[in-house]
C-alpha cells in the first residue's frame, strides 16, 4: 500500500501508480522459479536470516531518502522491485520450514495456525494503516516494515531447523537443469499435476471476481463502494479466521479430494455473487467464499508438504507461487476486456459455474480412479 500511496505522492500519475503495482509481481514471474531451487539447495536458517537482514537498509533507505527530500519514483521503483525479488527466494525457503520442524500428523494443525496468524494480520492491517497514516503519515510504513525484519531475522535464529547440505556446483545450467528435473517429476506424479492445474484455473476464475468485479458491482450500487468492500473483507477474514480454528478439529490428513471440494464451496461462493447480485448478498457470498478457500488452500499446502521430497519441496513451492501470479495476471488481462462486451452479473455468475464444473470433474475423476484402483488390486489378491 505505502509503494502506492508514495508512487501517486510523487507523480500524480495513475498509469505510473499502476506500473508500481507491476514492479510488485513481475518479480515472482522473473525469479520465482530460480528462487526454488536456491531453497532447496542452500541451508534454510542461514539464507532466511541473510534475506531478512539486507531488506532491512534496503526499506530504511527509503525513509532516509525520504525525509532528506531526495527519494524519486524511479528509486522508489528499483526498491520496489528488489524487495519482492528477494521475497521469491525468502518464501519458498520459509515455507519448507514448517515440514522440517513438525511431525505429519501435527501439520495440519500448524498449517492452519499458520495461515490463521496470516488472515488475522490482513484483516487488522487496515486499522493499523488508518492509525499510522493519522500519526506518522505513509513514510512510516516503511520504518515499521523494517523492524518487522528485525524481528522476523531474530525470531528464525531461535528456530532449530535441520540443515541440509549445501550444493556446490550451482551453474546457471544447474539452476535450469534443476528447474527441468522438478517440472519432469511433476508432470509424472498425477496428484501434484492435478493440484497445480486446479489451483491455476480456480484462481483464474476467481481473481478478476474478487479484486475487480466486486468493486466495481459495489461502485454501480452505492457511493460508499469502498467502504463496502472494507467490511466485506472484514467478514470474509473473520470466516476464513473461524475456518481454519474449526478445520484441524476434524480433518488430520488432507487429500486432492477434499481439496477439490474446498475448491467447490468456494465456486458456489462465485456464482452466488451473479444469482443473487446484490449488496446484502454479497457479504454471504463472501462468507461462503470464505469457507472454501481455506479448505483448498490448506489442503494445497498439506499435500505439497506430504507428496514433494524434502529435496524437492523450495522448488514446488515456488512453482505453486509462479502459477498463482500468472494466474493473476492473464485473469485480469482477459476480464479487463471480457468486461466491456459482458455484465459485471454475468461474469461473476459464470465464473463460479466453471469453477463448480471443473472441481465436480476432477473430484468425479479421481473418485472413480480410486475405485477402479481398489478393485484392481482385489482382483489382483484374488
Amino acid at each position: 500500500m505505502a509503494y502506492l500511496f508514495l508512487a501517486y505522492d510523487l507523480t500524480e500519475s495513475k498509469m505510473l501508480t499502476t506500473i508500481m503495482a507491476i514492479a510488485e509481481t513481475l518479480p515472482y514471474l522473473l525469479f520465482g522459479l530460480i528462487g526454488g531451487v536456491m531453497a532447496d539447495w542452500l541451508p534454510r536458517k542461514r539464507l532466511l536470516i541473510f534475506l531478512d537482514m539486507i531488506r532491512i537498509p534496503l526499506i530504511f533507505s527509503v525513509v532516509c531518502l525520504y525525509s532528506f527530500e531526495l527519494l524519486s519514483y524511479s528509486y522508489l521503483f528499483v526498491i520496489s522491485f528488489l524487495m519482492q525479488s528477494i521475497g521469491c527466494f525468502f518464501n519458498p525457503t520459509h515455507r519448507t520450514v514448517l515440514p522440517a520442524i513438525t511431525i505429519e500428523e501435527e501439520r495440519t494443525k500448524v498449517n492452519s495456525i499458520n495461515d490463521t496468524l496470516t488472515r488475522g494480520v490482513t484483516v487488522l492491517s487496515p486499522f493499523l494503516s488508518v492509525w499510522l497514516l493519522n500519526s506518522y503519515g505513509v513514510i512510516h510504513f516503511f520504518t515499521f516494515d523494517a523492524l518487522t525484519y528485525a524481528v522476523s531475522a531474530y525470531c528464525i535464529s531461535k528456530v532449530n531447523i535441520k540443515e541440509k547440505r549445501q550444493v556446490v556446483n550451482k551453474s546457471v545450467q544447474k539452476v535450469l537443469r534443476s528447474i527441468v528435473e522438478f517440472a519432469s517429476w511433476a508432470k509424472s506424479h498425477t496428484t501434484v499435476r492435478k493440484l497445480f492445474l486446479f489451483t491455476f484455473l480456480t484462481v483464474f476464475f476467481n481473481t478478476w471476481c474478487w479484486e475487480v468485479g466486486l468493486l466495481l458491482a459495489l461502485s454501480e450500487m452505492s457511493s460508499q463502494s469502498e467502504e463496502l468492500y472494507s467490511i466485506i473483507q472484514g467478514v470474509f477474514g473473520g470466516v476464513v479466521i473461524g475456518t481454519n480454528i474449526i478445520l484441524p478439529i476434524f480433518l488430520k490428513k488432507m487429500t486432492i479430494q477434499i481439496h477439490l471440494v474446498g475448491a467447490i464451496i468456494w465456486g458456489v461462493g462465485i456464482a452466488c455473487y451473479g444469482i443473487f447480485y446484490g449488496i446484502n448478498s454479497f457479504f454471504i457470498s463472501s462468507a461462503i467464499v470464505a469457507i472454501g478457500l481455506p479448505i483448498a488452500g490448506l489442503s494445497r499446502i498439506y499435500l505439497i508438504q506430504s507428496l514433494v521430497p524434502e529435496s524437492k519441496m523450495g522448488r514446488a513451492f515456488s512453482t505453486n507461487a509462479v502459477l498463482l501470479y500468472f494466474s493473476n495476471t492473464i485473469s485480469l488481462a482477459i476480464y479487463g476486456i471480457l468486461v466491456s462486451i459482458i455484465s459485471i452479473q454475468q461474469l461473476m455468475l459464470y465464473s463460479g459455474i466453471l469453477i463448480i464444473i471443473t472441481s465436480v470433474t476432477g473430484l468425479l475423476f479421481s473418485m472413480n480412479r480410486t475405485k477402479l484402483r481398489g478393485r484392481f488390486m482385489i482382483n489382483l489378491f484374488k
